[in-house]
Order: C-alpha cells, then structure tokens, then sequence
C-alpha cells in the first residue's frame, strides 16, 4: 500500500555542491510549492523564485519545477527545489518541507517504490533502474539502460504472453471439443513452442555469467610462488603501494583486491598468497582461499620468477590461465616460455598486459547488447518456469488439465520476475538497496 504521506529528500550528490536538488512527491506537494515558492508554478516549466522557511524568512533563491501526477516519476504531484548546494540552505529546505503536517523523509528508494506502486515501472526496470545508477564502467551504464528501457521485460512478458495463449488454447480444447469453431487438436502447436521456450530459456540463463562480468567484474587471479612479483604487479596494476613488498616469502596471507575499469568493463585483480608446500597454520588458509580464488577466476595470471625459477605447483581452475615472465629487468631467464614477460621496475610489459586482460574481458561479455538476466533471482525463478514447463511435456497421458496446471505455474514465475503477480515479500528487499532521494 502506498502511504498517503508526501516524502521529500535531498536527491542530489554529496554536499557541499554546485546545486542541491531536493525532491518532494504526494498529495501536500502543491501546498508546499505554493507556501515556499510564494505562489504556484507553471507545470514542467523551470521558474525563479525566492524560497521562504516557515516565518517568512529567506532561504535561497532557486528554480522550482513541478510535475503533476500522474505524468511523473512517481505518479503522484511531485516538485524539485534546485538550490545552492550548501549544507545549511539544503538543511533549511528540508526543516521547512518537514515542518509541514503530512510531509516527511523519505525512506532509502521509497520514489521509485511509489513509481513501481503506481504502476510506472516494473520490477525488472526498477533493478534496471538502481544498477544505472550504480553503474561505474560503459558496459554496466549500456546494460542498465537497455534493461530500464524494458528490453528484458518484454522479453519475460513475451514468453508469459505465449504460454498463457498455450494454456488458453488447452482449456477451450478440453472444455469445447465438440464445437466446430475450436480447432482440432491443437496440442502439437502448443507443445512445440512450449519445448521452443525451454531452449530459449536455457540460452537466456546461460547468459548470466555474462551479466555477473558486467555488473560485478571479471575476476582476474595473480598466484605464482612466494616471490614470484605478484604484490609488485597488483600494486603496478592499482597505481598505489597496496600490497606489502618485501624479499620475505609468504607476505601477502590474505587476499587483496583491486578494481580496474579497463575499455569500459569492470576488472576485478586479486593478489593471493604464495602457492608453496609445507606452510606455517596462518599461511596454509591464505594458500587455500589463493586456490579457491583461482578456481571461481575468469582469467588466472601465473607468475614465475625468470631469475630463480620456483614450481608453485597445479592451479586447478576452468579459466584461462596466462604464464608471466616477471623481473624481465635482470635480464635472465628463458623468454620462450611464457605468454607474457614483465618488469615492474621498469614498466617492461605491463601496457601489453594491461591490453590483453582488457581485450580478454571485453571478449567476454561480447557487446553487451544481448538480453541477460540481471539478477540471480531472475535466473532462479526462470529455472523454475523451465521445470514446470519441461514437467509438462514429460506428461503424456496425464491429462490435459494437469499440463494446462503446469503452464499456469510456468506463467505464474514469470510474472514474478517483472512484478505482475504478487511480489509484495520481494519489496523490501529490493527497494533498500536505493540510495535515499531515488
């Protein structure tokens, strides 16, 4: 249910700034617009006023815009005070609104909430519409903006579409056989597009590792031996001392991690401890968590001293794995026997490297421009349509009504995913992973 308060919050970034946007929405708005601006303004059009708190005094001069609902963000009367963007005008503003009977602060996401409540958006662009704003890469703003466009709704509303025409198509041959304008046996259309979605469903779902690069990172793994240069390399990587260097082996013991944006995707490096027999206790877990690191990896980075050679043993892992050269600088070693060889006292290698793990990343996330699930919920409930409609199939013989039940489960999880059935114990959850003011 929606509150019948109005919620206002500082929508804009952190102060102090160039401007403070602070957004109002719900039934007091235009009373507030009225009271603060001295008067109403025109709808959609930008308007200079002078702003007074509630004893007449000024607050700031600042532009107003109003929205009336139901053609706004929310789809109730929303307004924007665009005002200097210092602490005290902004905490003025926010007292004053506040201080009227009916208006208070807005909970983290409570706008587009109300938008979703109003019918404005649905759950997928919701999401869609929180990872654009969270986006920091090119990929993850391109994905965003596609899945908020509703992209990936249409795609879920289609398949829901087909398998309630399906289901229809059922009923109306169990209850209306005998009629002659219901067609005969329309089942071997009906079962075949349904084993047509299960492929397409299963292609759908493939593509969320794809999704998973995109929005959190293609994970990339340094292991070598102790010594072998992978702290000097992260730190290379991340521009900064952020692993400990010395000639002591078994330094690093936990895992440390630096984020990269590298041609607009997000690349996630991870330094690991030693790979060696016979650890101390302390060093034996950062071994163990430097090997599960290396089997979850995208692309694994194997590092060995060109000087002093060590074996650091099998790095059991599906990803594809790059064998480093590194301290190219002392000029020893066998070059033929690595992908790549590095210096990071000199720079030796580094700008190839870079470039490889940037094309490597991008390969895999392709354009981008395919449709993906964008949430592990969409994938589970996606799952779950498939079981059921593969279950309808595999029920020959039982009864149309009991494979026209299967469909409408089917139906009944896609619905979930973009909110057209009842998803009321998802909101919450959801909704507070908004910052405060959208």
């Amino acid at each position: 249910m929606i509150s019948g308060d109005s919620i206002v919050a500082l929508s804009s970034g952190r102060l102090p700034a160039g401007i403070a946007v602070i957004r109002i929405s719900g039934p007091k708005t235009r009373f507030v617009v009225e009271t603060i601006a001295g008067g109403m303004v025109k709808g959609r059009i930008a308007a200079l006023r002078k702003l007074r708190a509630a004893d007449g005094s000024l607050i700031d001069n600042g532009l107003v815009l109003f929205f009336p609902g139901p053609n706004s963000f929310t789809g109730e009367d929303v307004a924007e005070f665009h005002v200097h963007g210092g602490r005290a005008v902004a905490g003025k503003m926010l007292e004053t609104i506040t201080g009227f009977d009916g208006v208070r602060h807005a909970e983290p996401g409570e706008f587009t909430r109300r938008a979703f409540l109003n019918g404005k958006l649905d759950l997928v662009e919701t999401e869609a519409l929180a990872d654009l704003v969270n986006a920091e890469t090119e990929a993850q703003r391109r994905f965003a903006v596609q899945n908020a466009e509703g992209a990936q709704s249409a795609l879920y509303l289609g398949w829901r579409r087909r398998l309630i025409h399906a289901r229809a198509m059922i009923e109306a041959e169990i209850d209306f056989s005998d009629e002659e304008d219901v067609p005969g046996s329309v089942s071997d259309t009906v079962w075949s597009d349904v084993n047509a979605m299960i492929g397409e469903i299963s292609r759908h779902i493939d593509g969320f590792h794809t999704a998973e690069i995109i929005r959190d990172g293609f994970e990339v793994v340094i292991v070598g031996a102790p010594n072998a240069g992978k702290s000097s390399l992260f730190n290379a990587l991340a521009r900064r001392e952020a692993a400990i260097v010395t000639d002591e082996p078994g330094t690093t013991r936990d895992l440390l991690e630096v984020v990269l944006d590298l041609n607009g995707v997000r690349v996630r490096v991870t330094d690991t401890a030693g790979l060696r027999e016979a650890p101390g206790k302390v060093e034996a877990i950062g071994i163990e968590k430097a090997r599960a690191k290396a089997r979850a990896a995208d692309l694994v980075l194997l590092l060995e001293d060109m000087a002093e050679p060590v074996d650091a043993g099998a790095v059991r892992s599906d990803a594809p794995l790059l064998r480093i050269g590194t301290k190219a600088d002392l000029g020893r070693g066998r070059t033929g026997a690595y992908d790549a060889i590095i210096s990071t006292e000199d720079g030796k290698g580094l700008t190839d490297l870079l470039s490889e793990i940037g094309r490597r990343a991008a390969a895999a996330i392709g354009d981008a421009g395919d449709i993906l699930p964008s949430r592990l919920r969409h994938v589970e409930l996606l799952s779950e349509t498939k079981r059921f409609l593969a279950s309808a199939l595999s029920e020959l013989g039982q009864g149309q009504e009991l494979r026209a039940e299967e469909l409408r489960l089917a139906a009944d999880r896609l619905g979930r995913i973009v909110g057209a059935v009842d998803v009321e114990d998802l909101l919450d959850v959801i909704f507070s992973q908004f910052c405060i003011g959208k």
